[in-house]
């Protein structure tokens, strides 16, 4: 019992619910915001441009870690700016956690929010646009609403992936425990170092987290 409220075997859980509370957040209002847009929207390139949003989906995370690494660190125009602002860099900050779980998150809820917004009968939203609604109240009160089951799913199917983040996490943000270690670093952590009790434990806690997730999804199918 002193192990499990112990801060070494909380602190990763908390900061892996804290990252993917953050990303999860943001991977919903922007997936959900793009998706409408581009279910609805035609242009050159349109195709080129969501390839390159679901690109985190199927590239391995070292891959997506790397990238993030280049774009973010010091020799890089954002990265010297972010360090201007902020007096540090933000790598291997716990906001460098919430970047790599936002952009491998992200796929997931811009798919299944494209989805949802495909699924929305057009002649609905013209028809409340003859009466007078503009584009954000057909948005909020007809196009969300219609969607809503694809919204709640790919939001809590970004959320686990957050949750469960690894590969990116690990070469963007580190593994410094209380900072930036997440349940899974700490999990590879464990086993490399022998200590299986610790791991087992957070395992579980992951399992268990991840479960009561999907099952929530499958009950709103």
């Amino acid at each position: 019992m002193d192990l499990l409220l112990s801060k070494e075997f909380l602190s990763p859980i908390w900061l892996s619910v804290k990252t993917a509370a953050v990303s999860g957040t943001i991977v919903i209002v922007f997936g959900t915001l793009i998706g409408r847009f581009l279910a609805r929207k035609s242009f050159k390139g349109k195709a080129a441009l969501e390839t390159i949003l679901m690109l985190p989906m199927v590239l391995p995370p070292t891959v997506v870690g790397f990238f993030l690494i280049v774009f973010f660190g010091k020799n890089s125009i954002v990265g010297q700016t972010i360090e201007w602002l902020f007096h540090q860099p933000i790598i291997f900050t716990w906001w460098a956690a919430v970047i790599a779980s936002t952009v491998v998150a992200f796929p997931l809820m811009y798919q299944s929010a494209k989805s949802g917004f495909q699924g929305v009968p057009l002649e609905i939203e013209e028809a409340a646009k003859v009466d007078g609604a503009n584009e954000w109240k057909i948005f909020l009160f007809i196009s969300i609403p219609l969607a809503s089951k694809s919204l709640i799913t790919g939001s809590i199917l970004s959320f686990a992936r957050a949750l469960s983040e690894f590969g990116a996490t690990l070469m963007f943000a580190g593994n410094i425990p209380g900072k930036t270690q997440t349940i899974p670093t700490a999990i590879y952590i464990a086993i490399d170092s022998g200590n299986m009790t610790m791991a087992w434990m957070w395992v579980i806690s992951i399992v268990i987290l991840s479960f009561m997730m999907l099952l929530f999804v499958r009950a709103k199918q």
